[in-house]
């Protein structure tokens, strides 16, 4: 088989800082959605993959769980980093969260902490984050007028939330914020512990070290709360293995907390940028459910996820080869001209709005109820209190390939 021609516009989808340039990426991934939506990506120190950018290919990648798999590679990430989790996770002590199985097993793990996201639970959970809401806002008001939103406000409210869900004390709270800023900013100079595979694999101990004396505490004295559940979780009977027990703790507390700070200084940011539809959305709060899925589209927290074909097969008449790998590009399907109108109008009543923000099909996001129920409240709590707000500086964005968004937003304000 010949190398497949490579489109220069699709590098940036494994260029780590075209993620901190927005202009530079959407006008990459309007050209791909255009000219070339199934795109070959052969940009080292990655190895080469199929750039999937149109939202319906996405969603039939999806939907195919059993033809695109996660395993074995589940996001994009360098070779070397690659082939480092491998050979930890062939020593015992790898990470496998949900994102990187499949059914049947990824069917059963998930249902151990499904329960805690659903409707009964995020009514009994909603009281909780309501007062967080307020502290946060009071927060806002009492160091104004100015602050770095990120920093002071959305790291942290959505960090109390999902610990507070977990059990876990306060005293705690620092230091999963730091872990987690280090996983998930593993590509970004300022966030990094460094830039190599051992670093890398240095975070994930530390991660595995905390969660291993919590699940021996949790398994002497149980207690009612998320930690306890995934502690004593059992798939047929017996209780989940060492690594998906630390796994399903590392996705939890990272994935629950970095992706909903990024919508929320994100939708923040558009608000800003856009004070008509700020305007709007004060004057009539029962759109806020439709603003929150705005917010959750424009912002796209998590990038992309990949699959690797079982089979030979096709996608838009473009031959994938089983073994080969696909990139889904959500941040590209969340703009697509066939499904959205006009897409890169931020619209707080945009409805439909079919984004590809949490996912799609079987890996559906377990915790977007509770990610749009924390900004609902958010929102809810600091508009009708927000008298005035404007940038203080110049607004930057992570370099990332898979989880991202603002780390800087210095905003000028009065809250009452």
């Amino acid at each position: 088989m010949s190398t497949p021609t490579m489109d220069e516009a699709a590098k940036v989808l494994a260029d780590p800082s075209a993620y901190a340039d927005d202009e530079r990426l959407h006008a990459a991934l309007t050209h791909l959605r255009a000219n070339n939506p199934v795109a070959w990506v052969d940009n080292p120190p990655y190895r080469p993959f199929w750039a999937i950018t149109k939202h319906a290919d996405i969603m039939a990648i999806e939907r195919a769980n059993d033809l695109f798999l996660s395993e074995p590679r589940p996001l994009l990430a360098a070779a070397e980093v690659d082939d480092a989790l491998k050979a930890q996770m062939e020593a015992g002590m790898g990470l496998r969260t949900l994102i990187h199985m499949d059914d049947p097993h990824h069917r059963k793990v998930r249902a151990i902490g499904a329960d805690w996201f659903r409707p009964k639970a995020m009514r009994a959970l909603k009281v909780r984050v309501d007062e967080l809401a307020k502290r946060y806002v009071d927060k806002m008001r009492d160091i104004g007028p100015e602050c770095d939103f990120v920093e002071e406000i959305a790291v942290n409210f959505p960090l109390y939330v999902i610990l507070s869900l977990l059990g876990l004390p306060e005293d705690d709270f620092p230091r999963m914020m730091k872990l987690t800023q280090e996983m998930f900013g593993g590509q970004d100079a300022e966030h990094q512990r460094g830039d190599s595979p051992e670093d890398l694999l240095a975070v994930l101990t530390d991660f595995f070290n905390y969660f291993s004396a919590l699940t021996a505490s949790r398994r002497a004295n149980p207690t009612e709360d998320l930690a306890s559940a995934i502690a004593n979780g059992r798939i047929d009977g017996e209780l989940m293995s060492d690594v998906d027990t630390l796994s399903y703790y590392v996705i939890v507390a990272s994935a629950g907390h970095d992706t909903t700070k990024d919508a929320i200084s994100g939708g923040l940011h558009a608000l800003i940028e856009n004070p008509g539809e700020l305007k709007r959305l004060q004057e009539n709060m029962n759109l806020m459910p439709t603003a929150v899925e705005e917010m959750i589209r424009w912002a796209t927290p998590v990038k992309e996820f990949m699959r690797t074909a079982a089979e030979d097969t096709e996608v838009r008449g473009v031959r994938i080869a089983k073994g080969e790998s696909v990139y889904l590009a959500y941040v590209s399907g969340n703009r697509d001209e066939e499904i959205f109108d006009d897409p890169f109008r931020f619209d707080v009543g945009r409805d439909p709005n079919k984004h590809l923000s949490f996912g799609y099909g079987v890996h559906f996001c377990l915790g977007a109820a509770l990610a749009r129920m924390e900004m609902n409240s958010f929102f809810t709590e600091l508009l009708p209190r927000l008298e005035s707000i404007e940038l203080a500086g110049k607004p930057e964005l992570s370099a990332t390939t898979f989880v991202g968004g603002l780390k800087h937003l210095p905003i000028r304000y009065s809250v009452r």
